[in-house]
């Protein structure tokens, strides 16, 4: 596995530690030391992931990450002496796909960087794909509910024809649910799927997932006509039967053989 990473902290120390680490397993790692170099090497050589520290000078870690997150869906790992809940809940509502306090060990942040890069495709790691017979790797299935499209091979999510950014988190609730249309997934399922990727994952996180979700694909957040919660249970994705396109034409996305399930694998 090898990534281009770009690491953001203006403690000199802690940087040259998390760069030997980073290069040894195999990553070219790129270092800057203030908030604004931070955008600016993101902006000119975007990163397969970004090592950000919250205080910073000139701009801070979550600016940063706000503005990344806008233009692009480069993994942010975060990195913060803060420790309140309530700062983790702020780090990942601006777009952060991990959080790590510190001190951190840097073998345990290697091996976060290492889930990041596999989750979100940047990069594989051998035997993390499964092969055909011939020796090649299997492509993912793509899934297809109505007008909403969710290929995790390419990391990609549209609706109604438009592009969606989606941050490693939301992406993965939403391919677990999108896997079985009309299925009911319990908060605690959806938790054990962010395992790996939220670090401190908690309801309140899955729920911030959701109401992130539901901007970017539902026409009207407050009625929300695809990601629906099932009270008292968790969440699903309705059916394509159940579901209202915009645009009647949205339905042709699946054959009328395909109408039973409401997804497939193309």
């Amino acid at each position: 596995m090898c990534a281009y990473v770009l690491l953001a902290d203006d403690d000199p120390k802690q940087t040259d530690l998390i760069r030997r680490y980073l290069e040894r397993e195999g990553h070219t790692v790129g270092v800057v030391h203030d908030g604004r170099a931070a955008l600016e090497e993101a902006r000119r050589r975007m990163p397969d992931l970004l090592v950000l520290d919250w205080m910073m000078p000139r701009t801070d870690g979550l600016d940063v990450c706000r503005v990344l997150r806008a233009e692009s869906d480069v993994p942010v790992l975060m990195l913060t002496a803060r420790a309140e809940e309530d700062d983790l809940l702020l780090a990942l509502d601006l777009g952060a796909d991990d959080y790590m306090t510190k001190p951190c060990s840097p073998r345990e942040l290697v091996a976060r960087v290492r889930t990041l890069l596999r989750r979100t495709g940047r990069t594989a790691a051998p035997g993390s794909a499964p092969a055909t017979a011939a020796g090649a790797t299997a492509p993912a299935p793509v899934f297809v509910v109505g007008s909403l499209v969710v290929d995790p091979a390419r990391f990609e999510v549209r609706v109604d024809g438009r592009a969606i950014v989606c941050t490693p988190g939301e992406f993965r609730v939403l391919e677990m649910l999108v896997s079985a249309p009309g299925r009911v997934f319990t908060r605690k399922q959806v938790l054990e799927r962010l395992h790996g990727i939220d670090r401190y994952v908690t309801t309140r996180t899955v729920d911030g997932h959701v109401m992130n979700l539901r901007r970017k694909i539902e026409r009207d957040p407050a009625r929300p006509e695809r990601l629906l919660t099932v009270y008292g249970v968790g969440y699903k994705i309705a059916d394509i039967r159940d579901e209202t396109p915009a645009d009647p034409r949205a339905a042709r996305s699946v054959p009328p053989a395909d109408r039973g399930t409401g997804s497939r694998a193309r």
